[in-house]
């Protein structure tokens, strides 16, 4: 199936995502397939939801009413949730995007998963680690950025952006070691017996064990990641990168 042609719906979750990054939201989403289902979930009584009122015309985001029923309670969630797997049994999506940096939201994301339905997943830096390793893929919102998004940044907006995304050094990325773990299982896998992989390879095989966006780590292709360890050889054949683990000497 085209990319183009793949059904995504996007869930929203108004009360813990920022209205202000929904454009380059929505260009990431594009990649993966198309948002036949738009929809932001919150109180829009409530003026905390002021900032998304503005946009969801301008990108056919269809609102969801959810009233606060008690104190301290997010009905919201509750109501994405029985939405998510109303649509699941529907059976007419590919996947799913959800916008949130709330963590309750992993049992779901690891329920859509048992269908063989992908999760794409979209948040803050501050989203716990849990829900960020159960999507199918999840990037940091800070991390994405839209053709002339820079151009149109105040400074200091640029200086706090440039601030968190500074690429991971390699002692850095060496100390991580469920990002060493997951490169060094792919790489192996797909490896032929001279050690070399396509590094395409491995990103399918890095996809079907876990979720790793390049850009959460502040490079912006896998071969850039994957180079800045310094535990890897790489190998550049016209279109084609190898890769293979750097033997120890």
């Amino acid at each position: 199936m085209e990319t183009s042609e793949r059904r995504i719906a996007l869930l929203i979750d108004a009360d813990n995502a920022p209205a202000a990054k929904i454009d380059v939201i929505l260009s990431e989403v594009a990649r993966h397939g198309t948002a036949n289902v738009r929809r932001a979930y919150g109180n829009w009584k409530s003026p905390h939801l002021k900032g998304w009122e503005g946009v969801l015309h301008t990108y056919a985001i269809r609102p969801i009413q959810q009233f606060a029923y008690s104190a301290g309670k997010n009905a919201s969630d509750m109501a994405m949730v029985i939405d998510a797997m109303d649509l699941l049994y529907a059976r007419n999506l590919d996947a799913f995007a959800i916008v949130s940096s709330d963590a309750d939201f992993t049992p779901l994301v690891m329920r859509v998963l048992t269908e063989g339905v992908k999760v794409y997943g979209f948040g803050e830096r501050k989203t716990p680690d849990p829900f960020v390793n159960a999507c199918s893929q999840f990037s940091y919102i800070e991390g994405l950025t839209a053709p002339g998004a820079v151009a149109e940044e105040t400074e200091a907006e640029h200086v706090a952006v440039e601030a968190v995304l500074r690429p991971a050094d390699a002692k850095q990325l060496r100390s991580n070691t469920r990002l060493v773990r997951l490169l060094r299982s792919a790489v192996d896998a797909a490896g032929g017996d001279d050690g070399w992989a396509h590094l395409g390879t491995v990103g399918q095989q890095i996809g079907n064990q876990a979720s790793l966006d390049p850009r959460n780590y502040g490079y912006r292709k896998l071969s850039d990641l994957v180079e800045a360890t310094e535990l890897f050889e790489l190998r550049r054949q016209n279109q084609i990168v190898l890769v293979r683990e750097r033997r120890r000497t």
